[in-house]
């Protein structure tokens, strides 16, 4: 039976290289169509928990995992020997920066490796971890290629960017298009055959490089948007202008203007990072990436700009940060859930911290923390812990916070997040 027949009649055998947000959930929806799936990870630790069905995934439920592994087409592996069997991989590594900003493509690299040694004839592999146009190209091909094979006649390689937004209630790995590139014509349409059996609505583009290129456009996009938006929240508060009235109303034009909303910064593993892949990448054709740069500015600034407000608000009542107990209520990068990569509430409690302040922080979702290689608990919220600090940080809004008693509790509040809709005497917004 071809590859093809195989992946039609569900009998290709699926392998997801890193079963972090972006591959446990794509594994599960394998399983989910009927295939058999093999995950694999390098971290033993975490493979040795997902096969007791304990999920580390905020979108994916012990009970999802556990009727996946009750299935017996499922199982993870902390080893690459499993691949030789496999008809298909997708390989979904961490793709972080560097402390010098450029791209560490060494997860991809090293999987790419171990794959090559159990490589074999009428295999497709494909990369969704983000990263810089003609990686599929320049990693990938050199390696799986040794003159045993044929790209689009025997080998199949495409590259088919993740698209996942952890605790979006509405769009998950299913039914959010997905786009697929493929180094040959028929590398596409394999790849594609794959994950329409998957995924609701698959998207070809004409080449790994269109594919890889698509998703720094959708994050750039976004980042260079809350880079603007955050500057004129900065112009805002310079003119004495309220900057979510400002927001609210140019938000009423049905046509030509996208809401965004300002921050305390950037957080996460894609927005803050991906566009600087991009820029990289056009540094080594001379050519500088204008807006990325200043978005990103800006967006770092962002942190720096909410501890002066802090500043202010605090000396208005005649304290200083230092010595004050200050309170971050949410670390997490954004709303109701429990990832802190990137987190700028993380960069404004080292802020503080570094003027003089004693810190705390709570957060539902994020229980413990461990920060510059010291481990932080959450307090637990009520209004008598509240009343014992001198102010209180909105970094996260999440849902699960009660406000009305914060507001009540708290002497002083600063609202980087416009979690308090109406004015309060004691909140000061950003």
């Amino acid at each position: 039976m071809g590859l093809r027949e195989k992946i039609l009649a569900k009998k290709a055998e699926i392998g997801i290289v890193g079963l972090g947000y972006v591959g446990l959930p794509l594994a599960m929806e394998f399983v989910r169509s009927g295939f058999s799936v093999h995950g694999i990870d390098i971290d033993e630790q975490k493979v040795c928990e997902i096969n007791r069905g304990n999920s580390h995934v905020l979108d994916i439920s012990n009970e999802v995992l556990g009727a996946a592994l009750q299935s017996g087409r499922f199982r993870a592996y902390s080893d690459y020997g499993v691949v030789a069997r496999l008809d298909c991989v997708s390989i979904c590594v961490p793709t972080p920066l560097r402390k010098t900003k450029d791209p560490d493509i060494s997860y991809i690299i090293d999987a790419t490796q171990n794959i090559r040694k159990h490589v074999h004839e009428n295999m497709l592999v494909v990369l969704e971890s983000t990263t810089y146009p003609g990686t599929t190209e320049e990693i990938l091909i050199p390696e799986f290629m040794n003159g045993q094979y044929q790209l689009g006649k025997n080998l199949f390689v495409a590259f088919s960017p993740e698209r996942v937004d952890p605790g979006n209630p509405v769009y998950n790995t299913r039914n959010t298009p997905k786009i697929i590139g493929g180094v040959t014509r028929e590398c596409t349409e394999l790849a594609r055959l794959l994950y329409e059996q998957v995924i609701d609505k698959v998207i070809p583009v004409s080449s790994t490089a269109a594919a890889e290129m698509v998703k720094l456009l959708e994050n750039t996009f976004r980042a260079v948007n809350i880079g603007l938006v955050n500057e004129i929240a900065i112009m805002c508060d310079k003119l004495g202008v309220p900057v979510w009235e400002v927001i609210d109303a140019a938000a009423t034009k049905p046509f030509g203007f996208m809401r965004f909303t300002p921050g305390p910064g950037l957080g996460g593993h894609c927005i803050p990072i991906d566009p600087l892949y991009l820029s990289w990448k056009l540094k080594m054709l001379n050519y500088n990436a204008r807006f990325i740069e200043l978005a990103s500015e800006v967006n770092a600034h962002m942190p720096e700009y909410c501890v002066q407000k802090i500043t202010r608000a605090l000396n208005h009542v005649k304290k200083c940060v230092n010595g004050s107990r200050i309170l971050i209520l949410g670390v997490a990068y954004k709303k109701d859930i429990s990832d802190v990569r990137e987190s700028p509430a993380l960069d404004i409690m080292r802020l503080l911290e570094q003027g003089g302040a004693s810190v705390d922080y709570t957060d539902p979702y994020v229980k413990e923390l461990r920060m510059d290689g010291q481990l932080r608990r959450a307090i637990e919220l009520s209004p008598e812990a509240v009343r014992s600090y001198d102010l209180a940080v909105v970094a996260t809004d999440h849902s699960l916070f009660d406000y009305e008693m914060i507001q009540k509790a708290a002497p002083l509040i600063f609202d980087s997040r416009n979690a308090y809709k109406a004015s309060f005497t004691n909140v000061i917004k950003l």
